[in-house]
């Protein structure tokens, strides 16, 4: 018919994508653009009540001519943040560095390695996500009493190490590389542990590096455990001492918003330096609704 417009759907697999229409696309930055507003507004709100001192904040007076760093002085000097940030730090990127290799190593053995049993081993090991942690909390709190280890930075660390979502990840990215490169490896009389340091590690830079963003933010902010098997100040985390601002009857919220900002900072570093390899992780690793 004469003057009529034709679309034309291409075949699955390929083709070139149909473009949206203004409306469309109008609608769609306007979306995106809301949905933007909606998330960093808790941020700002965090930002501009740290910044206003306790008299203006009861006063509800918001006004950037009182805005001072009154109560990041505060927040240092009242509890000892630098303690609760070193031990955060040397927590976290121990347990990160740790979780991903040992994880690394599980899911090379699910993934790559051959015998008997495997698949079966795989589902037990993948059924104990469904158990939650409060289930666990109690036992491991006594098997660490048990040890030793109640109010050390040993029993913030070892529970993490292991951890199934891990193992699954990089399970998932380790089986879409070619097993004929661990084929070839060791026929050149590679064993199965150079296999997986010089031939799949190299190779899953992306996934590794998504993982470790994982890790280092639910690390990083991790409250329950902490609480529970520390009592001192000296092996406390962020999460916990940002806990001495919450009262039973008030809360110092300027206080308790600027250690949030501070303790916010190493994840949000992380995240930016990172986020290509994060997307391009979640992309190849199996999350990306492959």
């Amino acid at each position: 018919m004469a003057g009529a417009v034709t679309t034309s759907t291409p075949a699955s697999g390929g083709g070139t994508p149909t473009r949206l229409s203004l409306p469309a696309r109008a609608a769609l930055q306007v979306g995106l653009l809301l949905g933007t507003v909606i998330m960093l507004s808790p941020f700002v709100v965090m930002l501009v009540v740290s910044l206003v001192p306790t008299q203006a904040f009861l006063a509800r007076n918001f006004s950037p001519a009182n805005f001072s760093p009154a109560n990041y002085i505060y927040t240092i000097e009242q509890v000892p943040f630098g303690r609760y940030y070193v031990n955060s730090i040397i927590v976290t990127v121990t347990v990160t560095i740790l979780q991903i290799t040992i994880a690394s190593l599980a899911a090379f053995a699910f993934a790559r390695l051959r015998f008997r049993g495997r698949e079966a081993l795989f589902l037990l090991y993948l059924s104990t996500l469904m158990i939650p942690f409060p289930v666990t909390l109690i036992p491991n709190f006594l098997i660490i009493k048990s040890l030793g280890w109640y109010d050390t930075l040993i029993a913030l660390i070892v529970p993490s190490l292991f951890s199934v979502f891990s193992t699954f990840l990089l399970r998932q990215y380790y089986r879409g590389i070619p097993i004929d490169l661990d084929e070839a490896a060791r026929m050149d009389g590679a064993s199965s542990l150079r296999i997986w340091s010089q031939i799949i590690v190299p190779l899953s830079g992306p996934v590794l590096a998504t993982l470790a963003i994982f890790v280092f933010q639910g690390t990083w902010n991790e409250f329950l455990w902490p609480l529970v098997v520390t009592t001192s100040d000296n092996v406390r985390t962020i999460p916990v001492g940002l806990a001495a601002f919450v009262g039973q009857y008030s809360t110092a919220w300027g206080p308790l918003m600027a250690g949030s900002v501070i303790a916010l900072l190493p994840v949000l570093i992380i995240y930016v330096l990172g986020q290509n390899w994060f997307v391009k992780g979640i992309t190849l690793s199996g999350m990306g609704g492959r």
